[in-house]
């Protein structure tokens, strides 16, 4: 189905996504003081934007580089689209800032899968040298969610999870919140 919207116009209409992932990686670079090489936040190109660092010693900073964008791109997408959500339903009490929060949202949450580039270097990571047993095993599945996630997007299943995240989860949180 991927095949229905080239990738570049899928960038360009969910840049701040890719934007925020990539700043993701280079945020958990920093934090583990990873030193970075080289930095592309955006572009219009395969892969729309990268961060290329040197291999992390520990091996649980190498699984937080790669996979933290999913954590932080579905927190901040939650957080984004979280006003706009809640007003959507009933459609005639959305405002254009409330469709505009929504677009963000799911722009941003549909960008939090690692990508498999990622995968790739976070395998090199757990079975290329001498990495902790548990490190092995908390990783190993994170690769292979990676690698499905890569290939539910053939199919929008990035989509399906920022639409998720951006509309259903906030109205979630504020039902859970409100008791009901």
């Amino acid at each position: 189905m991927r095949y229905i919207a080239p990738g570049w116009v899928i960038s360009l209409i969910t840049f701040p996504g890719i934007v925020l992932h990539e700043m993701s990686h280079r945020w958990f670079c920093w934090l583990f003081h990873v030193p970075v090489e080289k930095v592309c936040y955006f572009r219009f190109g395969s892969p729309a934007g990268y961060v290329v660092y040197e291999t992390p010693q520990n091996t649980y900073h190498h699984i937080w580089i790669c996979a933290g964008p999913f954590v932080t791109n579905t927190i901040i997408g939650v957080a984004v689209a979280f006003y706009g959500s809640i007003h959507l339903l009933p459609l005639w009490h959305a405002a254009w800032f409330d469709y505009v929060l929504i677009w963000l949202g799911v722009s941003i949450a549909m960008h939090s899968f690692p990508s498999t580039g990622d995968a790739r270097s976070l395998w090199r990571g757990l079975w290329g040298k001498k990495a902790p047993f548990f490190a092995r095993l908390i990783g190993t599945p994170i690769v292979g969610i990676i690698y499905l996630g890569a290939l539910g997007s053939f199919f929008w299943l990035d989509l399906v999870y920022g639409a998720a995240v951006a509309v259903w989860a906030p109205r979630l949180l504020m039902n859970y919140l409100a008791g009901k």
